[in-house]
């Protein structure tokens, strides 16, 4: 048995949680990839993994494994780039992964900016609101707003976002502007339904205003474009309305009752291992965002 490979195979199924996934990601079989962990747990003498009809979960051995693994195997690909040179070069194919309206917004331009400085590079990107493995999707970099559940991988604060409410200076104009969270049953409210929305608006100190919007809109541009118009409020992450703020054709309402903020990180799975493709974007767009002042 090739011991460096069925460490690799261990780690991936421990990453995807499936020895189908993993088969599909390594362009083996199945049972192939079943009969390596099997052999590596007898040679070890541990169970690694408890598994399921349903599920692949690891055991207390195979977490300590785990690390020890990832630990050997960075360190082999670690020597093996700087032999080879692509750990010192940026080349081949980086694929880059975030929320549609954030990506299209701001991780696009940072990634033009990369590939004219790396013209050795081609990009990929996934801009989709669902979520997404990284590991099953063959990403390098993804940008992740909301706290993060512990992954194993490596995680790059850069900003934070808010939620916030927001109207047109001529709608204040007219209507006034709330100032409690209560007050917005009074005001008309464009919502977007998707499917991280709630009718259930949340403020700080654990105010929670229901709201019954007039228009349901199922995009946040479209929510947005109707604040702009000056036709009621709505509520939506404040790097969404970034630009509307600076030219002064949106403001933000109840600013002292919003929850705190969310972070954003960038999330990759190499640590410092990461081939150089991987550590040059990396490098760039955590300067940039952590310069981007609608982002903190």
């Amino acid at each position: 048995m090739d011991r460096w490979q069925a460490m690799r195979i261990f780690v991936k199924v421990a990453e995807t949680e499936s020895f189908a996934a993993t088969a599909r990601h390594m362009n083996m079989s199945a049972p192939a990839v079943t009969r390596i962990v099997a052999s590596l747990e007898e040679l070890i003498g541990a169970r690694l993994f408890v598994r399921t009809t349903r599920s692949v979960k690891m055991t207390e051995a195979g977490a300590r494994y785990l690390g020890d693994c990832r630990r050997i195997l960075a360190d082999i690909a670690e020597a093996e780039a700087t032999a080879g040179g692509s750990y010192a070069t940026p080349t081949g194919t980086l694929a880059i992964t975030a929320s549609a309206l954030f990506g299209q917004m701001y991780v696009l331009p940072i990634v033009i900016k990369y590939l004219d400085a790396y013209p050795g590079v081609r990009a990929r990107t996934l801009f989709v609101d669902r979520p997404l493995n990284m590991i099953e999707e063959g990403v390098d970099v993804a940008v992740r707003i909301g706290h993060l559940p512990d992954s194993g991988f490596t995680a790059i604060k850069v900003g934070t976002v808010r939620h916030v409410v927001c109207g047109a200076p001529r709608y204040f104009e007219r209507h006034g502007a709330p100032a409690a969270p209560g007050d917005l049953r009074d005001h008309r409210i464009a919502a977007p339904t998707s499917a991280w929305a709630s009718p259930e608006w949340r403020f700080a100190r654990d105010q929670k205003v229901t709201i019954t919007p007039v228009l349901q809109c199922n995009t946040n541009e479209a929510a947005i474009t109707a604040a702009r118009e000056g036709w009621g409020l709505t509520r939506v992450l404040h790097y969404q309305i970034g630009p509307a703020l600076i030219a002064g054709e949106l403001q933000i309402v109840l600013a002292e009752h919003e929850e705190p903020p969310l972070p954003i990180h960038l999330l990759y799975p190499e640590g410092r291992s990461a081939p150089a493709k991987v550590r040059a974007f990396i490098d760039m767009a955590a300067a940039l965002l952590k310069e981007n002042r609608l982002l903190n």
